[in-house]
Formats: structure tokens, sequence, C-alpha cells
């Protein structure tokens, strides 16, 4: 049963790597609407996840104490250092004025989130279903804005379309190795996938934060941002129903 609920997510969240291909005909201005509105509701949404399910759920399984509060912080650290390891490459690559590293530096950097991805959705089918699939439609929410933007990134360093679709579908395929390591490793270690929904929390504060909210505050009209924060609440909001799943 969580292998099947796990290969279905897995599956879905690594078709999203071709919607790419969507925006090829929306006008830059049109398409930055659209994104924006994305983002905002991914926001809501991996918020939603983390206050409404993950940290509850990890609070009743391991309890409110100093092992759950690290273990948040360590999945916050794990995402900080990733980004800046790609940040750090593209920012070294555009020195050089060479597009090709930019964009292995971007497929790269792609494939490992896209695998830490995967061991996050299989843990949290390990844990319960539900669980499962909030954590499914938080990881698809914010997946969608960003292959978009890595889709952009390929073919603007220099790909064809059709090579850099299929490298973005490469890349996110690294998502069934990561759930397929998870299901492994839990098998093996007591409370492996429990223990891995604050570092999961963590995470989704990490990119909900630091991550996608300086992007929308880049919007200072009062009618973007109003639309924003609707987009935020209703992340919130399908959050909240989902809980009644469980």
């Amino acid at each position: 049963m969580v292998l099947t609920y796990t290969l279905i997510s897995v599956s879905f969240v690594s078709l999203l790597s071709l919607v790419g291909i969507v925006t090829l005909s929306l006008r830059e201005a049109r398409l930055r609407k659209i994104l924006i509105f994305l983002v905002a509701f991914a926001v809501g949404a991996l918020f939603g996840d983390v206050f409404i399910h993950l940290l509850p759920e990890s609070f009743e399984k391991i309890g409110a104490n100093l092992t759950s509060s690290l273990l948040v912080i360590v999945g916050f650290l794990i995402f900080f250092v990733l980004e800046k390891f790609i940040r750090w490459r593209h920012l070294g690559s555009a020195q050089t004025v060479k597009l090709q590293p930019v964009v292995t530096i971007n497929i790269v950097g792609d494939a490992v989130h896209n695998l830490i991805d995967g061991m996050l959705i299989a843990a949290s089918f390990m844990v319960s279903v539900p669980i499962g699939i909030t954590t499914t439609v938080a990881i698809v929410l914010h997946e969608i804005p960003q292959e978009i933007g890595d889709f952009g990134i390929l073919v603007n360093g220099g790909m064809s379309i059709k090579k850099a679709l299929l490298f973005n579908l490469l890349a996110a395929l690294m998502a069934f190795l990561g759930a397929v390591i998870t299901i492994l490793i839990g098998a093996q270690v007591e409370n492996y996938a429990v223990y891995l929904l604050p570092v999961t929390a963590g995470g989704f504060i990490y990119i909900a934060g630091p991550d996608l909210i300086p992007e929308l505050q880049q919007e200072v009209k009062l009618s973007s941002s109003i639309w924003q924060f609707l987009a935020l609440l209703m992340g919130v909001v399908v959050m909240a129903l989902l809980s009644l799943l469980g």
C-alpha cells in the first residue's frame, strides 16, 4: 500500500517537469503574473502542511521536545546548504561567461532537490496516507513554478526545447531513487520515517520562508499584493481541508 501510493505520487511529481512546454505560448508579463500567483499559493500550502500536519504529527510521534526541534532545524539547514551550493555554482559559472556550466549545475541541483522530494514523499506515506497526500500536494504546488523556471534556464542556456524537456524529466526521475532509498532504509531503521517528519517540516519552512516569500515581496502594487495574500490564504485553506482526510 505504501509503495503504491508513493510511486503514484512520485510519478505525478516527476511529470511536472514537462510543465515548461505550456509556457512557450505565453507572454513574459502574463507568465510572471501566473507564476507569482502559484508561488503565493505554494507558500500557503507549505506553511499549512508544516503547521497543520507535519509538526502536530511529529509532536505526537516523537514528542514536543529537543529532538523534534533539532530535527526541524536540520531540515531547514539541509535546504539552506543545498540552495547555497546551487547559487554559489551559478555565480561562479556566470563569471566565466559560459552558459553550459550554468545548465549543468541547474540539472545537478534539480536532481538533488528531486531526490530529497522523493525521500520526503515516501517517508510521509510510511507514517500515514493523509500525511503522505498533504506532503505530496505541498511539493506539487512548489514544484510547478520551480520546474517552469528550470525549463527557462535550460532553454536560455542554449539547450533545444526537446533537450531541455528531456533533461528536466531525467532530473525529476531522481525522485524515484529518493523514494526507494527511504523505503529500503525505513524497513531497516526503526522510526526512520517518523524522524523525517520534522526534517520535512524544516525544509518546507525554508522553501516557503527565505526561499519563496522574498519573490512575493518584490511586487508592491496593492492589487497584486491582495491577490498574493488571497492565494497564500487559499493554500492554507486547502491544507486545512485536507486534514479532514485524517
